[in-house]
């Protein structure tokens, strides 16, 4: 992959930085006081790197409070979903390792912008 794809989404937004066979580079941002979807994938894991801002991450309905330096694994099948809960954007590098990586790859289980 050699072009960058940028996004907009209702939560944010996310650019991706670059791949190859079976990986792909994301930088996601996460506006203050919003989330992702509570979601899974079936072909890929993910691996979440907390660059600015704090977060707080769901996974298998557990929940954790996240600074720049930590790190995230969710592996495939897991339900997982990253918030915003701070007043400045949060900014995580996502690292997606799978045999598929299209962003039709997700299962919503709730979304706060009725997409589930």
């Amino acid at each position: 992959m050699t072009n960058q794809l940028h996004d907009e989404r209702p939560w944010g937004n996310y650019t991706v930085l670059g791949g190859g066979d079976g990986f792909q580079v994301k930088t996601i941002v996460v506006h203050p006081g919003k989330r992702l979807s509570y979601q899974r994938h079936q072909h890929r894991a993910e691996h979440w790197v907390i660059v600015s801002g704090v977060g707080r991450v769901t996974l298998e309905g557990s929940d954790s409070d996240i600074a720049p330096g930590d790190t995230v694994n969710v592996p495939k099948g897991q339900l997982h979903r990253m918030a915003n809960p701070g007043t400045d954007p949060l900014i995580f590098v996502e690292v997606q390792l799978g045999d598929y990586l299209g962003e039709d790859d997700i299962e919503r289980v709730e979304d706060d912008f009725g997409r589930a």
